[in-house]
């Protein structure tokens, strides 16, 4: 897949995660199969891409001065958020329903950093990361007691 001519422009989106300057490969002059294979399996590409982009565009800026990139191509950044809120609200509902942990696999790193910050906006669970990549998982569990009731002393 070399020499692919594509437009990309640029908007600073802010959502749930923060600002991140959204990077739009305008998918019009590719075909069907060229997106597929920039997307990849599980948006693996797109992830590599991105992974690149944030590393190459940030070289030699101070922490302070970084910016997080996101490439989107063909609605799959957005749709797939949408899939991991709706992941993220039933394992809560699983844990809270179990009581037990629940372990998430299958999520890249910058989907595990989404996860951590859907799942802290909700009171009374905690998240962390357990293993390696490429098997490392996020876990959802309840809040420990103490900082359960720190969070409810907080709302009053």
């Amino acid at each position: 897949m070399q020499g692919l001519a594509a437009t990309v422009t640029s908007a600073l989106v802010e959502d749930e995660s923060g600002a991140s300057c959204w990077l739009t490969i305008q998918a019009e002059s590719l075909s069907p199969q060229q997106v597929q294979g920039l997307i990849g399996e599980g948006g693996a590409v797109l992830d590599s891409m991105q992974y690149l982009a944030n590393t190459t565009l940030n070289l030699g800026k101070a922490e302070t001065e970084q910016q997080a990139f996101t490439i989107e191509l063909d609605g799959y950044r957005a749709r797939r958020l949408e899939e991991l809120k709706t992941m993220a609200a039933e394992a809560t509902e699983r844990v809270l329903s179990t009581g037990q942990e629940f372990e998430m696999k299958g999520l890249s790193s910058a989907e595990r950093r989404q996860m951590h910050h859907f799942i802290k906006a909700q009171a009374g669970f905690e998240t962390f990361s357990r293993g390696r990549e490429p098997d490392r998982r996020l876990v959802v569990c309840l809040a420990s007691p103490e900082e359960a009731s720190t969070e409810d002393n907080s709302s009053h």
